[in-house]
């Protein structure tokens, strides 16, 4: 069966083709169609087994460097240091695979959407069965408020709507039809006979003949886009990765080349051993997966207590390096609660206040407030019109439901707290007009009329798209006793303020009335619908969310471009980018679903360049055409979605961001983080997190480098000149593990630094291990650390009568002394570069020297901990130190100034360059 043409087809062609009648199947032949076309249930994704998952985390990169370094403190004789490495390396394992385990449950939440049971004619009779049991040919019954479980063509429809979000994106409910489809244009998602698998029944009722289930439905096609998407690395993940590579690399060819020239150099088999585990030691950065993960974890918090929860780890840094956000417009940058704000009458224009469902506001004529008590004829007239003629009903606040909501169409909502803004409650006006019969909206007629009676008389109220209304009104209201013929001046003044609301991007109704004969019985559209008195125009817009316009300038002034799709139309969509600052052009490049299909990829390309753009009326494969191109443009994507409709952008995006109350089960699934309120403002607070995060992860890699040379040169200068050990590889390790952890770990939890939303975005191919940081931490702080560690040991042993060209066993005193000496002074300057690395480009006086608690803590912890390393007898022995007196701590002291004078200079150049002021 041809299923994009079923729209077209009569009854009888739908039943000869689907091979079933007015009864349904029978229970014989639907159990034959089950093993023909399977259950009415979404496909299960094919994974890596649980165990697999699990054990991957302790294979990559990052963690083999933990388990060598392991490795070499069992050879080093240090098995309770290789225990803690490896109970780190369990940790992180467990921590990541229950991220990545909760992180992938997409399609569980797909078949959650679906409905459990469905009302199916079968041997024509009505029944109530599990939805999975539905095949196509089977006869369901639809009622307000039901889920639609399989993709069907409507047999009957009574005033039917339906809200398509989970599909289209789209909130509104929309009118269905049982009527066949003749258009040329019209496809099958916009078929008004068509009701789609995981939609749901607004209001009326209908019969369905299903055509689709499983993965055969349009939602099931979403379902297997969204499967079908690989899973990439996050960028931080590719950048650990080389990260560990590079850090592995230079371990090993260091320690194999210095083997190798020691033994060139005549060096006994067991030094060049020591040297070359030494080297390999003090290049494996031991502390920097947990760092990494207490950083991104940190982030995480820090983003949940402002709205955004973070369901993947490594998808922290990359929301911080977003260049493109690809945003929806309704519920995302609006509040999605239609509101009226502005009512115009041949007599006058009125503003209304308030926004939102909440039934609290003003009137007001120009400047003056206006009394709900002493409202004006036209007023009163068009208010209680527009409650009137109305399906929709307002939800007060409650204890389960703290929030004012509508329910049914938020157009007609917006009519019934309109009228309560004035003190008129839908109840007491129908009382005063009791409802006698109803016309239901048209799209073809685009209005709607409901009949109601008033002691003796009927009237016919009527509301609708302004020129329509025009087209059946013979008169117009100017007062009780003032109702004049519709001129075509008036006609005219009318569609002049039309035009002018539409161009502020209002959505413009119509209302009018008239008294018809009382007698009269059979009401249809001829004898209701014409002669009438036109009344006013109503405005109404879904009002941009107030923080949204500061929010969407941070992300502008920290570079990244923002681009509205929507499946709104262009001139309304313009209109909202342009309140809240989106556009500032007065041409700016719209382009629609219609228009995108027919550019090509390159084209596709070239528009996206555009510095301001819009899609309108995108369908969901534009919205993933769109994110892919961005993508092979070189951007990090950033994309929110609340829909089915959304989910396979949501996947192919570099981070998907799903709404949290408004969104789907499994837009939230797919996606990587969730809002918590549905704002955009969150999102720009996350990428601050997000780019706080990346700067953390510098930090750390910085911190450690820092050290990574005093450790490194000395073990040179022993391989090539001869001189007593400088550092043993047990106080390496106790650095390492030890004494540098807690504070590369409170660079983790560093807030976001002044200044950081006003640089640019880092470019998508920077590398996190770049020259910067190298030189940062190997050349800057690790040369100047050098100088300070080599000047305390030769200082210690000069003083001690030891000579160039010397030879001292490990054993002797001197020699501990300036080992315990190069130790102290690598301590002592982590200190001070701990604290020099808290900024990346801010001033370290900017945010207050002591404001990191942990930080403090940490250093007065590694203090302790290396006073306890020198001092306690049984731990002298283990790390080979010597209880050095006082005046070598002392000696540290000048060097302090100096590192933090250094990069307090690097940093005032980098703003300078920056042009900024921190």
């Amino acid at each position: 069966m041809q299923e994009e043409n079923i729209f077209r087809l009569t009854e009888d062609e739908i039943f000869k083709e689907l091979n079933t009648s007015n009864k349904g199947l029978t229970h014989n032949e639907a159990e034959t169609r089950i093993q023909k076309y399977g259950y009415n249930e979404i496909n299960e994704v094919k994974t890596s087994s649980l165990i697999a998952k699990f054990l991957s985390n302790f294979t990559n990169l990052l963690a083999i460097l933990l388990w060598i370094a392991s490795i070499l403190s069992f050879v080093g004789r240090m098995p309770q240091l290789g225990w803690t490495i490896i109970l780190v390396i369990i940790i992180n394992a467990l921590f990541s695979f229950w991220q990545e385990f909760k992180a992938e449950k997409a399609t569980e939440s797909l078949k959650k959407l679906l409905p459990q049971y469905v009302k199916v004619i079968r041997d024509g009779h009505l029944e109530q069965m599990l939805s999975k049991q539905l095949v196509p040919g089977d006869l369901i019954s639809l009622e307000e408020g039901d889920h639609v479980p399989a993709d069907a063509r409507l047999m009957e429809a009574f005033e039917m709507r339906t809200i398509n979000a989970a599909l289209t994106g789209e909130s509104e409910p929309v009118l269905r039809s049982s009527d066949v489809v003749l258009e040329r244009d019209i496809t099958l998602l916009d078929a008004p006979n068509i009701v789609f698998m995981g939609t749901n029944v607004a209001s009326g009722s209908g019969l369905a003949i299903v055509y689709a289930t499983r993965m055969n439905t349009q939602f099931g096609k979403i379902a297997s886009l969204t499967q079908n998407i690989k899973q990439e690395q996050s960028p931080l993940q590719k950048q650990l990765t080389n990260v560990a590579k590079f850090i592995t690399y230079l371990s090993l060819v260091m320690g194999v080349l210095f083997f190798l020239f020691g033994l060139i150099m005549g060096r006994s088999i067991a030094d060049i051993f020591m040297f070359a585990i030494g080297i390999i030691t003090a290049n494996v950065p031991e502390g920097l997966l947990p760092t990494v993960t207490l950083a991104l974890a940190a982030g995480v918090q820090r983003m949940a207590k402002r709205n955004a929860l973070v369901k993947k780890l490594s998808s922290v840094e990359t929301l911080g390096g977003a260049t493109i956000i690809c945003t929806d417009k309704t519920g995302t940058l609006t509040q999605n609660e239609m509101t009226i704000s502005e009512i115009w009458t041949p007599i006058n224009h009125y503003t209304v206040s308030g926004i939102g469902y909440e039934p609290k506001g003003e009137f007001f004529l120009g400047e003056n407030k206006i009394d709900p008590k002493n409202l004006t004829d036209e007023l009163s007239l068009l208010l209680k019109i527009g409650v009137l003629c109305n399906n929709s009903s307002i939800v007060r606040p409650s204890d389960g439901n703290p929030c004012w909501n509508v329910i049914g169409d938020p157009t007609e909502g917006a009519f019934v707290v309109l009228s309560e803004k004035a003190g008129f409650t839908k109840e007491d006006v129908l009382r005063e007009f009791p409802l006698i019969y109803q016309l239901p909206f048209d799209s073809r007629r685009k209005r709607m009329s409901t009949l109601h009676n008033s002691g003796k008389d009927t009237y016919v109220f009527t509301k609708g798209a302004p020129k329509e209304i025009i087209s059946v009104c013979s008169d117009i209201f100017y007062g009780k006793n003032e109702i004049k013929n519709l001129g075509q001046e008036e006609i005219q003044k009318i569609i002049g303020q039309n035009d002018k609301f539409a161009q502020d991007g209002l959505r413009v109704l119509a209302i009018a009335y008239k008294k018809i004969d009382s007698t009269i019985r059979d009401y249809t559209i001829d004898n209701t619908e014409n002669n009438m008195i036109f009344v006013g125009l109503t405005a109404m817009m879904d009002p941009p969310r107030p923080e949204v316009e500061k929010a969407v300038k941070s992300a502008q002034n920290a570079g990244i471009k923002i681009i509205m799709i929507t499946g709104d139309y262009g001139l309304t969509a313009e209109s909202i980018a342009r309140k809240i600052g989106i556009i500032k052009s007065l041409h700016p490049k719209i382009i629609t679903g219609n228009d995108l299909d027919k550019l090509s990829a390159e084209n596709l390309n070239y528009e996206l360049k555009n510095k301001e753009i819009i899609f309108a009326r995108a369908a969901p494969e534009h919205k993933m055409r769109i994110v892919a191109a961005l993508k092979e443009m070189g951007e990090v994507v950033a994309v929110t979605g609340d829909g089915v409709n959304d989910t396979p952008a949501l996947k192919m995006a570099d981070i998907g961001i799903a709404m949290g109350k408004s969104g789907t089960d499994i837009a939230r699934e797919v996606a990587t983080m969730v809002l918590t309120n549905d704002n955009f403002a969150s999102i720009v607070n996350a990428i601050e997190e997000g780019r706080a995060v990346y700067d953390n992860v510098r930090k750390f890699m910085t911190y450690i480098f820092a050290h990574l040379t005093p450790e490194v040169i000395p073990y040179i200068l022993f391989a090539l000149f001869n001189i007593p050990i400088p550092i043993t590889v047990m106080q390496i390790l106790a650095i390492d593990i030890g004494t540098e952890t807690l504070p590369a770990l409170s660079l983790g939890v560093e807030l976001p630094e002044p200044g950081v939303m006003d640089r640019p975005p880092k470019p998508p191919n920077e590398k996190l291990l770049n020259f910067s940081v190298l030189f940062r931490g190997y050349i800057l702080l690790g040369l100047i650390s050098t100088v300070a560690v080599l000047s305390g040991y030769f200082w210690v042993l000069y003083s001690g009568g030891w000579h160039w060209g010397q030879i001292l066993e490990t054993t002797n005193p001197l020699s501990q002394k300036a080992a315990t000496m190069s130790f102290l002074g690598i301590v002592i300057m982590q200190v001070a570069n701990v604290f020099a690395c808290r900024t990346e480009v801010a001033s370290i006086f900017s945010i207050g020297l002591l404001t990191n608690k942990l930080l403090n803590v940490s250093v007065i912890f590694e203090l302790v901990l290396t006073a306890a390393l020198i001092y306690i007898p049984f731990l002298q022995k283990i790390f080979e130190t010597y209880p050095v007196p006082i005046a070598y701590w002392l000696f540290y002291i000048a060097f302090i100034p100096i590192i933090i004078g250094a990069e307090e200079v690097r940093k005032w150049i980098i703003r300078k360059k920056l042009n900024v002021n921190m």
